[in-house]
């Protein structure tokens, strides 16, 4: 009995040094519920508790899909699946619509962007005129086609 309590006491005291012995920012350990539950706490166990929450509860990738739990969403419409399949699908309809400067599937394009009605004008124009950047060769593929338009957008 006296035996398990002095082991019990030891690993309480080891656990509260190591928390306190490797204070380091908490970025480390991602976004998510368990980001949530130890936040402000920068010790090891603090840490490796939070990022082990995180990865095994499921709720990091809805917290990144949603921007919720401490994570942030998708920032830039590159990233946006729907804008690469509508582009991979579509290429032709969408090189034509961009090189008329106008037209549905650059709507659809625009809209998956979600660039406003007011900024369309703008995209559409910039992106006529960029027509031979945006699609250099007869070869070029969708990954290539959106790099190349968000090259080109970047300044807007």
């Amino acid at each position: 009995m006296k035996k398990s309590f002095v082991v019990t006491f030891a690993f309480v005291v080891l656990l509260a040094v190591a928390s306190g012995a490797g204070a380091v920012d908490q970025k480390n350990t991602g976004c998510g519920l368990g980001s949530m539950v130890f936040e402000g706490q920068n010790g090891l166990v603090s840490q490796v508790s939070a990022a082990t929450t995180n990865g095994t509860s499921g709720n990091q990738t809805f917290g990144i899909t949603t921007g919720t739990s401490n994570c942030e969403e998708y920032k830039t419409w590159t990233m946006n699946e729907k804008v690469n399949v509508f582009v991979a699908d579509n290429m032709d309809s969408v090189a034509k619509d961009i090189a008329r400067g106008h037209g549905e599937y650059l709507d659809t394009m625009a809209s998956l962007m979600e660039v406003t009605p007011a900024q369309r004008p703008e995209l559409y124009a910039r992106l006529q005129q960029n027509f031979s950047r945006i699609y250099p060769s007869p070869a070029v593929t969708p990954a290539d086609v959106l790099r190349n338009i968000s090259q080109i957008t970047s300044s807007m």
